[in-house]
């Protein structure tokens, strides 16, 4: 296994060298890699009642894999192309049902565990820069090193992931890298527009000063909740995002705030209505209609407070009328934490992070799964409301030159999916991360 990894690097390093220029001037290509393998188990739980959208109270173990090549071409001045098929296979515990904040954010809605080769992206990107004032921009996976200048405006077209954009942070984003909890990947109660497999096709513009960013993307919509077939109806089904981005520091030390609003327009359910149709059973499905929208608003921040020690916060609402169409059922969600880095014991390639969530739902949404309803992910036949709370504690292990990593996880989990009848639940888990 070693070997192998070993021959991989070598082999990609030689491309690249062989199609790069130097990235102090503009990389004309570049090629990167990155597999993900996550396990996790759960040891049994309590639970009064289990529904279909339950997480299972029996002892469970699951693993999950992603397989990712990105490359990227500059075509000429500004313009540049991605291209980055992917491979997933694998299943969340209880085919990824019964927590609202789930445990694993590499694993996918889907019902099958079946390896999968799909395209994750694939867009064109043009960049206007101007200004004296440049930026070295390294190179990474999607991104072309070379130097850019501090003052610049870019549009990119086609099938992305909008984590890639908008509500980065340094702290809390990457399940391949830091937490892996669903909620701590982004605002949790952002119902980020995407299909099944957590991409979009869409339009998206950045304009981009030396203190701030301010970004905007207008997207397709699926047809049907975590769906994977793109709506048509463009002018009826579409999503709006607008973020705000401002950096800044507090004794030499960097800090970021992102203010985020959203909103979504299409065919959805409502929730009200549905318990009106049937107070017994509702079926928010069933109420599907044009013309709804969700909207909410997200604000996230990381501040270092040493080059080695970083903390971050994040508080999410949405207004939780309509259904979740998109990511996950969270209609207010509030989280906070920090990493250190192993810099003390020796290991400043190491981190150690340990971040704390709340997640709530609106009252419609309450009534709704308390009446016997069900979303796409969550849903026990009734529920007996409690905000769904999480802990999660994590140790990356560099274990060659920064490329390859393996991380034991903790997480615990109070009130899974908001029931104060079920758990609470314990999730051990282990994470082998490569990149190159």
């Amino acid at each position: 296994m070693k070997k192998l990894l070993l021959f991989l690097i070598l082999l990609f390093n030689l491309i690249k060298s062989a199609l790069a220029q130097d990235t102090v001037k503009q990389e004309r290509t570049n090629f990167h890699f990155q597999q993900t393998i996550i396990t996790q188990y759960k040891p049994p739980f309590s639970a009064a009642y289990t529904g279909k959208n339950s997480l299972l109270p029996t002892a469970e173990t699951q693993s999950s894999i992603t397989t990712t090549l990105f490359s990227a071409a500059r075509l000429w001045k500004g313009a540049e192309v991605h291209f980055d098929p992917e491979l997933s296979g694998g299943a969340g515990l209880s085919q990824t049902l019964g927590v609202a904040g789930f445990p694993n954010g590499e694993t996918f809605r889907v019902g099958g565990v079946q390896n999968k080769i799909y395209i994750a992206r694939m867009f064109f990107k043009q960049s206007f820069e101007w200004g004296k004032e440049k930026d070295t921009i390294g190179d990474d996976a999607d991104v072309l090193g070379g130097l850019r200048s501090k003052r610049y405006f870019f549009f990119a077209i086609g099938k992305y992931n909008m984590g890639d954009y908008f509500d980065q942070n340094n702290f809390s984003h990457d399940p391949r890298m830091q937490f892996m909890n669903w909620a701590l990947m982004d605002n949790a109660a952002w119902d980020y527009p995407a299909n099944t497999r957590g991409y979009v096709i869409g339009a998206y513009t950045e304009l981009g000063q030396p203190t701030w960013t301010l970004r905007f993307a207008l997207t397709m919509v699926v047809t049907q909740a975590n769906a994977s077939i793109w709506d048509a109806k463009i002018g009826k089904a579409n999503t709006q995002t607008l973020e705000y981005e401002k950096r800044y520091a507090i004794n030499d030390q960097k800090g970021t705030l992102r203010i985020m609003g959203f909103l979504n327009n299409g065919k959805f359910g409502n929730y009200d209505l549905a318990i009106a149709q049937n107070p017994k059973a509702p079926n928010v499905d069933s109420t599907q209609h044009y013309g709804r929208h969700k909207y909410g608003f997200g604000i996230n921040t990381d501040q270092y407070l040493s080059k080695d020690f970083g903390v971050f916060a994040k508080a999410s609402y949405n207004d939780g009328h309509t259904e979740t169409w998109f990511f996950t059922e969270i209609d207010r969600s509030f989280t906070f934490g920090g990493v250190l880095k192993g810099t003390q014991w020796h290991r400043g390639d190491d981190d150690m992070g340990l971040a704390f969530i709340v997640n709530g739902l609106s009252a419609p949404h309450r009534e709704y799964l308390a009446d016997g309803g069900y979303g796409f992910l969550i849903g026990d036949g009734k529920l007996n409301y409690a905000p769904e709370m999480i802990a999660e504690f994590y140790y990356k292990l560099n274990v060659y030159q920064k490329k390859f990593f393996v991380t034991p996880d903790y997480q615990f989990i109070l009130h899974p999916a908001y029931n104060q009848d079920r758990g609470p639940v314990n999730v051990i888990g282990i994470r082998a991360h490569v990149e190159f």
